[in-house]
């Protein structure tokens, strides 16, 4: 399970997530229990999955789940052990049956279970600010401090020697060693995840978690959304500037830099030793390499391969970015 603080309401048997999904469709002796709902990569037998888009039919050749919600087109793609369940929308059907199992994970509403810290077990543990707000489930390593007005809500880890600024938002969030969260970010909420409709738009639920490893830093005003299917990380000795925004399921690598104002949009992976200049926008569900440089203001809206060094919009290698632009 990729977060450990939303319930699986699981399992369900696999007539019951039919029933879910209005398929009318006769089920025969096998009827098993799904157990679980998981992206393509981390399902496992007695799982279910989703498979949308031709971009992911590597990962989908490989998955270990049994069932999987796809469209007539893709299902071709899928091992033989893994059952296709045929839909019109993958992804408002694969929201429907998240939602099932893990309900808790739809609305981001503040934590009522919230104490002032000195209400609390980390009052005489923790350097703290004034109006230090702590929820349930929270854990807090050795030799840390929280600046003023700042809400660590329920579901977080802190390591060691960690710093939170003042006026955070963190929830649904670990954070290992010797990591730097600045003032006035807000980690952990739901993402931008919805599905338009005329009356009533439809939520996505968001059951991952946002883990940022040892030894990075979060500049001020930066906002990092927890993880849909899978979770948001980032990597060992990261440093963001300020005001970046990383959405759902984004992954960044050790060791990289990027500069303030710069938007990843959802399920975009980041390679190791990764620079990002100032302003730049990358689009999701790309693929940027290990060692690779974006110059600032640029807008990246294709995969980078490794030791790439790029810029302008759309984002091109510099050689032939500065032959056009002489």
């Amino acid at each position: 399970m990729i977060n450990p603080f939303f319930e699986n309401k699981g399992p369900f048997r696999i007539s019951e997530i039919f029933g879910f999904l209005n398929i009318t469709k006769k089920i025969d002796d096998n009827d098993i229990n799904i157990s679980n709902i998981s992206d393509l990569f981390s399902s496992t037998q007695n799982d279910i999955t989703f498979f949308h888009s031709k971009k992911y039919k590597d990962l989908a050749k490989k998955t270990k789940a049994s069932f999987c919600i796809t469209t007539q087109n893709l299902k071709k793609e899928l091992p033989e052990s893994c059952k296709p369940i045929i839909v019109e929308n993958v992804l408002v059907s694969i929201s429907k049956v998240t939602e099932k199992f893990y309900p808790d994970s739809i609305n981001d509403h503040f934590d009522n279970t919230c104490l002032n810290i000195i209400d609390t077990k980390f009052k005489n543990k923790v350097k703290y600010g004034n109006n230090v707000l702590i929820g349930e489930n929270v854990s807090i390593g050795s030799n840390c401090a929280i600046g003023h007005n700042t809400i660590i809500e329920q579901n977080v880890s802190i390591g060691n020697n960690s710093f939170v600024g003042s006026n955070v938002i963190l929830r649904n969030t670990l954070i290992k060693d010797d990591v730097n969260i600045l003032d006035n970010c807000v980690i952990g909420k739901h993402g931008f995840g919805f599905f338009p409709n005329n009356n009533k738009n439809l939520r996505y639920p968001h059951i991952g978690i946002v883990l940022i490893e040892d030894g990075c830093e979060i500049g001020c005003g930066s906002t990092i959304d927890r993880g849909s299917m899978s979770n948001t990380v980032i990597g060992k000795n990261t440093f963001l500037d300020n005001q970046i925004h990383i959405a759902h399921n984004v992954k960044i690598g050790e060791n990289s830099i990027i500069a303030g104002q710069v938007g990843i949009a959802g399920s975009t992976i980041i390679g190791k030793n990764v620079k990002i200049g100032g302003q730049a926008g990358i689009s999701g569900h790309l693929k940027i390499g290990d060692n690779v440089d974006i110059a600032g203001g640029s807008g990246v809206i294709k995969d980078i391969s490794d030791n790439s060094k790029v810029m302008g919009y759309p984002a091109k290698s510099l050689r032939e970015f500065l032959k056009e632009n002489r």
